[in-house]
């Protein structure tokens, strides 16, 4: 697609050179020929091989721990319990002061999501590991788990985490991320029509070709190298410092070629307990999720609810939003508080509008942690926003497209979040798209700019 040069006219012609010339990706030699190494490529003399046991339960109390027969099968290393881990309890975001630690390495006294890792067991090929894993015990007191974010917000709700004491993140602000601008009710009061309407996500997997993984090596220095296929390098290399409570400079993780992450691969979850079956066996260790366990355990895009409220006048103008939002976070924090506080501030669209309440939460139940995938926090809440813009332009009888150009940022208009715009151009995008999808609008759309307002 080659935009016009209406679209340019500030840059000379000789920065257009890239523009609409294809070009190669710098890494297509390597995939289309199979030379590109990843992490999984590497072999290491005397490698063992770690397989998790994981809860079958959504929300149990673990009364007992059983790996006797474990340790005896043929080919098994060592075993691994909570016990070994030197702290426990962590959660990824604490780097950026976003607590309370309410994750287990390996869980303790309870399991709060089908899947969650119990024991950790190392053997010299995988299949061994395998077998080994299916002879642990572990007797599990089931509970009545949490499975909706409905059922997590009611007053007699089974607490998923107690780590938080409650079924929602408690931030600075509250219960919720909160952004308030101007008076809502009273936009309400002023408007010509008022539509509210509910939108719901499902968990999303990521789905990537290559599944989650790493491969650990013990130094003669007494380092630790682990290749990984992490997308986030220095939380991983900052949360297993902590976790095994070793110093950064003992750990050297090396990444490079991901097989497809699309934010999956953001959360620690392989990387210290690997590093932690190495320097107990001083061992090479390979951790290396199945497809199976790829699909179940590893993070998803969290569930969401968002319930949107509008008033808009005839003219086409959207004078009042309220938007109360609830991400579900699953059993455990990771990016989850991040997400909602990011939906939060994103739910007025890229329209201005004056009077604006948001409520978004964070909340948890006994389901598979939620994490990050491409824009989380945003990409749903973007879905919702625009099948709303769709109906509202509908229900006043106008042209979806012009009634977004009436709402559209300009350049000075004061976000709710209190940041005047600035560098917008959604005005000349729908422009160009008008153009492009032959979607005519009145001329007066064309002749528009988001350098400023004609009035």
């Amino acid at each position: 697609m080659k935009l016009s040069k209406k679209y340019f006219a500030d840059e000379r012609d000789d920065d257009l050179v890239e523009i609409g010339q294809p070009r190669p990706r710098s890494d297509i030699r390597g995939h289309v020929t199979g030379r590109t190494a990843y992490f999984a490529d590497r072999t290491f003399p005397g490698l063992l091989h770690l397989k998790m046991v994981r809860s079958p339960h959504h929300h149990a109390r673990i009364r007992s721990i059983d790996t006797s027969e474990a340790e005896k099968h043929p080919g098994v290393a060592r075993v691994i319990t909570a016990k070994d881990v030197p702290q426990n309890l962590y959660t990824i975001l604490i780097l950026i002061q976003v607590g309370p630690e309410d994750e287990h390495v390996l869980a303790e006294d309870k399991v709060r999501w089908k899947g969650e890792a119990v024991v950790a067991v190392l053997a010299e090929t995988a299949r061994a590991a395998e077998e080994a894993a299916a002879k642990v015990k572990v007797d599990y007191e089931v509970l009545d788990p949490v499975l909706s974010i409905e059922d997590a917000l009611k007053p007699d709700a089974p607490i998923v985490n107690e780590h938080h004491g409650r079924n929602y993140y408690l931030y600075d602000s509250g219960e919720c991320r909160k952004v308030l601008f101007g008076d809502v009710e009273e936009g309400f009061a002023q408007a010509d029509h008022i539509l509210e309407e509910t939108y719901r996500s499902s968990p999303i997997e990521h789905a990537p070709l290559e599944t989650s993984g790493c491969i650990v090596a013990p130094e003669a220095n007494g380092r630790f190298t682990c290749y990984t296929n992490t997308q986030a390098m220095f939380f991983t290399l900052d949360n297993a410092s902590i976790i095994l409570q070793m110093p950064g400079h003992k750990l050297h993780m090396v990444g490079g070629t991901v097989g497809g992450g699309f934010g999956g691969k953001v959360d620690v979850t392989v990387e210290p307990i690997a590093i932690l079956a190495a320097k107990l066996t001083g061992r090479p260790v390979s951790f290396i999720y199945s497809r199976e366990e790829e699909m179940q355990v590893s993070s998803p895009r969290a569930a969401e609810k968002i319930v949107i409220k509008d008033g808009v006048m005839k003219d086409g103008r959207i004078v009042a939003r309220q938007v109360t939002a609830y991400v579900d976070a699953g059993a455990y924090s990771r990016h989850s508080p991040y997400g909602a506080q990011k939906a939060a501030a994103h739910f007025p669209g890229p329209y201005t509008i004056p009077n604006v309440a948001i409520d978004s939460y964070c909340v948890y139940t006994n389901r598979t942690p939620s994490s990050a995938m491409r824009g989380f926090g945003v990409t749903i809440g973007d879905f919702a926003l625009e099948v709303q813009t769709d109906k509202l332009a509908r229900l006043i009888g106008m042209d979806p497209l012009e009634f977004r150009f009436i709402n559209a940022y300009r350049d000075g208009d004061m976000k709710a979040h209190r940041q005047p715009t600035e560098g917008a151009a959604l005005i000349e995008c729908m422009q160009e798209a008008s153009v492009i999808a032959d979607w005519p609008v009145d001329e007066r759309f064309m002749k528009m700019s988001s350098r400023g307002r004609e009035d």
